[in-house]
């Protein structure tokens, strides 16, 4: 695989804390992020907003919505939402958001168990203008290309990079 770092660990780190302090004024009061591709991201930023004094309890979606490089038309659901997301309003996280059917996948998924309210934040969001769904907060914008890293894959690998990369 040949690849460009496009957003380094540093930047990272520093838009997470900066992501953090915006997402803690909305006050949400569950985190469900989306596996697999989130779990970096989630981990993080979930970290940043206890440091801040949101520890928030968490449930998580397990849907998928990519064959290697390609966005599925249909997102398939390995593991929706429990009990806990009833009545709450729910911080939804992914990695990418690129057509914006996981996300919006998701939030009827979210929906449909119960719960008030739904945000949404993503690693990166492409902000493709036919995209199913938004992201109300994002690390980053406008990235076009296939990524990989930071918990997002590259036909199964390169999740454990602390760094964000194109993929060529």
């Amino acid at each position: 695989m040949t690849a460009e770092i496009l957003f380094s660990e540093k930047e990272i780190a520093e838009r997470v804390e900066d992501l953090a302090r915006e997402i803690v004024v909305r006050g949400p009061e569950i985190a469900v992020p989306i596996l697999v591709g989130s779990f970096v991201f989630a981990a993080d930023l979930l970290r940043a907003l206890a440091r801040l004094g949101l520890s928030l309890p968490m449930e998580f979606l397990w849907l998928r919505s990519y064959d290697g490089k390609n966005a599925q038309d249909a997102v398939s659901v390995i593991a929706g939402p429990g009990e806990a997301v009833r009545g709450k309003s729910v911080l939804l996280i992914d990695g990418v958001l690129d057509s914006g059917a996981t996300i919006a996948k998701a939030r009827v998924l979210l929906k449909d168990a119960g719960a008030a309210s739904v945000l949404t934040a993503v690693a990166v969001d492409k902000l493709r203008g036919d995209a199913l769904a938004h992201a109300d907060f994002a690390l980053f914008h406008g990235v076009t290309e296939f990524i990989a890293g930071y918990g997002m894959d590259h036909d199964g690998a390169e999740r454990g990079l602390p760094y964000i990369v194109r993929v060529e």
